[in-house]
């Protein structure tokens, strides 16, 4: 995995804008192995989560993967082909 980081405080949002499409196609990913996982998911989401760098590309996986998981319980498997 390639190193992504902001190279100062201010340009947070530049940093967002750049790795939102990644950090999106990384909680999918995630979000895909929760069936085959079954109960282990949780436990292998957060070991994911903590091997990803940059702390703030972490942050934003796991904040896609909320928003992601919370579609999918409210809409089901629609949501799944809308993202």
């Amino acid at each position: 995995m390639s190193a992504c980081k902001p190279a100062e405080p201010g340009s947070r949002r530049q940093f967002h804008a750049e790795n939102a499409d990644r950090a999106r196609d990384e909680a999918l990913r995630l979000l895909a192995q929760r069936d085959a996982l079954g109960p282990r998911w949780l436990a292998w989401v957060a070991t994911e989560l903590y091997h990803l760098k940059p702390p703030a590309f972490a942050a934003m996986v796991r904040r896609e993967l909320e928003r992601l998981n919370t579609a999918d319980r409210q809409f089901g498997q629609a949501s799944k082909g809308v993202h």
